[in-house]
């Protein structure tokens, strides 16, 4: 790949997190994919950004994603930690100690159905000499891309996707995967449940060195870091993770961007009322900690409230999703990332994740939301003028971050990409691309108006936005948090988090929800 990239390294932090980052590094193995297959040219993202090359010990060039990742033990099914490109622990271990081996094994987690229609985790060597994943058939099903006469692709069932390396089918490099193994992904005890867990996780030197090892690791190689950007969980413990990592970069990494994605799944019930009350704290103290600690905050759920009161996911009307699955919801939230994320990602462009930010969080308003249309509905040959003109004078987009309709509000600052246009339809706007988005297998099938052999790639419409609508959305925090008996939640109290932090809080989120009040409506 072509030198000169503006990298940018990646952190995911929790097991939703884990959901949208697989369907994120899918998509971007799909574009990587049809570019090198079909001798297409490079086109306008610049894979360098996200990814890092290297060499594996038996001399094969390599191509991984830029990524470091934190989950739960137990949430990696029949995934290998170090990865499958490189020589494993085992033999480093033979080849070191001339002794006597003693070897224990665990059962092996059987793998996804999907899964086993690739190759082995050696991988293969593609025409271009890079080494990466390429799917054979092998008796048991088609290879995921297929054409008008190939048979239907395997896609992963619901019922067959327990974590999200079910369907992952990108190769990580040995220092992606960092376990957190005092806390369980599955059972009811041992759960990393609340934000001051999860702050005190990388407050232990063990946890704390490992990541900046890794960081370290990463960040030397690159000949110009852009910032950061982190998937972070906000419902569990995860948002005190995020808050700490955020601050460990600010700290060590200053003048870099910091742009955090705060994730959440999708709509929750009122009968569960010590998961809601969770939720409700961590997404306060965790939607804070790291406003203050990133150069950009954007929470992304399709749920419809941040708050305590249930709203039911928002509706996309050439979608159909089931919202209580996180291979869907994730899904979704992966376009819309693979979307906003744009202008620091093309081969040639003003905007660094600096600029981004600066553009949108001025004043104070370092909290934004963000919106998308998938697919865009443009018929052949109608121009961008026609239609956007179908919405009537509405916003042409579906809101993502759980703060309201953005029917009425004021907008002091926006981004807006749309990829996927015809050349000819292109007129003036933010960006606008000819590459679309892709969402080949085993991407869902969520398309309710086509034939899954019609679909690969589609063309989306996203934003991020800085509006009046956090007016309403903080200050509704704010009004749940004061609601609160604290004495009943002793246990989320007790894990690191105390009274005059709750109070600062509400200080805090006051505040931040007045800078989003009145102003003339500006739109960058």
């Amino acid at each position: 790949m072509a030198g000169g990239a503006r990298e940018v390294l990646t952190l995911q932090l929790g097991h939703f997190a884990g959901f949208v980052g697989a369907h994120w590094w899918n998509q971007q193995d799909a574009a990587l994919g049809r570019a090198t297959d079909a001798k297409e040219s490079p086109g306008e993202l610049c894979p360098d950004v996200l990814y890092r090359t290297g060499r594996t010990l038996h001399g094969q060039d390599t191509y991984t994603p830029r990524l470091i990742l934190m989950d739960l033990k137990g949430s990696l099914s029949s995934l290998k930690e170090e990865g499958g490109l490189y020589r494993d622990k085992q033999l480093d271990a033979a080849i070191a100690w001339q002794g006597k081996l003693t070897t224990h094994k665990e059962e092996l987690c059987l793998k996804n159905p999907y899964l086993q229609d690739f190759l082995s985790a050696e991988g293969v060597l593609s025409s271009d000499g890079v080494w990466r994943v390429k799917s054979i058939p092998n008796g048991k099903g088609s290879p995921p891309l297929t054409t008008a006469t190939t048979p239907k692709p395997l896609i992963p069932t619901e019922a067959s996707i327990r974590v999200w390396s079910d369907f992952l089918r990108v190769h990580l490099h040995p220092r992606s995967i960092c376990m957190i193994q005092k806390y369980n992904h599955d059972g009811e005890a041992g759960r990393l449940e609340a934000f001051g867990q999860g702050e005190s996780v990388l407050k232990e030197p063990k946890y704390q060195e490992e990541l900046e090892d890794r960081l370290h690791f990463y960040v030397e190689e690159c000949d110009y870091l852009q910032g950061f950007q982190i998937l972070c969980d906000l419902h569990d413990g995860f948002s005190g993770v995020g808050a700490k990592a955020a601050e460990l970069l600010q700290d060590e990494y200053s003048g870099r961007g910091i742009i955090t994605w705060g994730l959440l799944p999708g709509p929750y019930h009122r009968g569960e009322a010590q998961r809601n009350i969770y939720r409700l704290l961590n997404t306060a103290f965790g939607l804070m900690h790291l406003t203050t600690h990133s150069s950009l905050v954007c929470p992304l759920s399709l749920g419809g409230s941040l708050g305590l009161r249930p709203e039911p996911p928002v509706n996309f009307p050439y979608l159909h999703y089931d919202a209580t699955l996180p291979f869907h919801c994730s899904a979704i939230l992966a376009i819309a990332l693979d979307t906003v994320t744009v202008p620091y990602r093309l081969y040639s462009s003003p905007v660094s994740m600096v600029h981004l930010a600066d553009m949108l969080s001025f004043c104070g308003k370092k909290v934004v939301t963000a919106g998308a249309t998938i697919p865009f509905p443009l018929a052949p040959g109608q121009s961008l003028p026609d239609s956007l003109m179908q919405f009537g004078g509405a916003t042409p987009w579906t809101p993502l971050s759980a703060c309201g309709e953005p029917s009425g509000t004021r907008c002091f600052a926006q981004s807006v990409v749309l990829r996927g246009i015809d050349g000819a339809c292109h007129t003036s706007s933010s960006h606008l691309l000819l590459t679309p988005c892709r969402v080949a297998p085993p991407y869902p099938h969520l398309f309710s108006s086509c034939s899954p052999q019609a679909v690969e790639s589609i063309p989306v419409f996203g934003a991020l936005c800085s509006s009046s609508s956090l007016h309403q959305t903080l200050e509704a925090l704010a009004r749940d948090l004061t609601k609160l008996d604290l004495r009943r939640w002793a246990s989320f109290m007790d894990a690191g988090v105390e009274h005059d932090d709750v109070a600062e809080l509400l200080q805090e989120l006051q505040s931040l929800a007045q800078c989003y009040q009145g102003g003339d409506s500006l739109v960058d």
